[in-house]
């Protein structure tokens, strides 16, 4: 099972709110070190999955500084540290949501090379489809072509239902009395950060609206690799050996359908990130450099 480090901030990363057209959204940000002789090369927005957040990319920060990236991680709307509507699920449309990223894109300064995560990766695609001016490539990391499994769209079903008629303290309570404790992650989607207090602090931070909608949207969402293949951007789709929430042979025919560039992290699973964060920071690097060559 994967865990990020800590929620502390990467050596010499910044946290801060990132001001866009579309509102604040809560930031952590690793530039590039000049002085140390790394030649900056561009910059990367990445996106977490659901129940997820920005400091799910904690591990991804310095290798990735390393090979002359500017990294910039984010909480989405009503995600974690940024805000959002408590209840009205329309702020969490996938349009609004994608409309988001793009300004977030523009804020940090595009061009930038996008990396979704499960849930953020269908957001970086709607995002991608809406407008893909902003963007230098996109990368699907585990995130598959429409919507998730079937026993993970029970999971999201049972977590909606609960949140219609609980509290977030309780929905959490309700979590940890259910899974065994190696198991407690906030639902297993997008798995989180190893302190229990870290991780219940995260969840409380979620505005039930965002989750029940996004999580109806992970049920539903429509096979849009046919637009995707039409955008004239350079695809990466990056995932584990094994993952329950998409198939890797799903993965593995998307890719072949977007004709992108393909990563198979061995022994990692849903978050390749936090199961083997220099290898997939690895591929992330080498295939945007072969962007850079052309």
């Amino acid at each position: 099972m994967s865990r990020p480090p800590t929620f502390a901030p990467p050596p010499g990363a910044r946290t801060y709110r990132l001001r866009t057209a579309r509102g604040e959204f809560a930031a952590v940000e690793s530039s590039v070190d000049a002085d140390g002789g790394v030649a900056a090369k561009g910059t990367a927005l990445l996106l977490p999955g659901f129940t997820g957040s920005k400091e799910d990319f904690n591990p991804l920060h310095e290798p990735l500084t390393a090979r002359g990236y500017r990294v910039v991680a984010l909480d989405g709307r009503g995600q974690y540290e940024s805000d959002g509507p408590e209840h009205d699920e329309s702020a969490y449309a996938q349009e609004e949501l994608a409309r988001d990223v793009l300004a977030q894109a523009e804020a940090v300064g595009a061009p930038v090379h996008l990396v979704g995560h499960s849930l953020g990766g269908q957001i970086a695609r709607a995002a991608v489809l809406l407008d893909p001016s902003p963007f230098l490539s996109l990368t699907l990391m585990a995130s598959g072509p429409a919507q998730i499994s079937v026993a993970q769209q029970q999971r999201v079903k049972l977590l909606r239902d609960a949140l219609a008629v609980m509290t977030m303290a309780e929905v959490w309570e309700a979590i940890q009395a259910m899974e065994p404790p190696e198991e407690s992650d906030a639902g297993d989607i997008d798995e989180g950060l190893a302190d229990r207090e870290d991780l219940r602090r995260r969840w409380m931070g979620n505005k039930p609206a965002q989750l029940i909608a996004t999580g109806r949207q992970l049920c539903v969402e429509p096979d849009r690799v046919a637009e995707l293949a039409a955008v004239p951007l350079p695809f990466h789709v990056l995932s584990g050996s094994r993952d329950d929430t998409w198939p890797v042979p799903l993965l593995d025919d998307m890719a072949l359908r977007l004709r992108a560039h393909r990563t198979v992290v061995q022994d990692a699973e849903h978050s390749p990130n936090t199961d083997d964060p220099q290898e997939t920071a690895r591929a992330f690097a080498d295939f945007w450099d072969r962007v850079r060559k052309g």
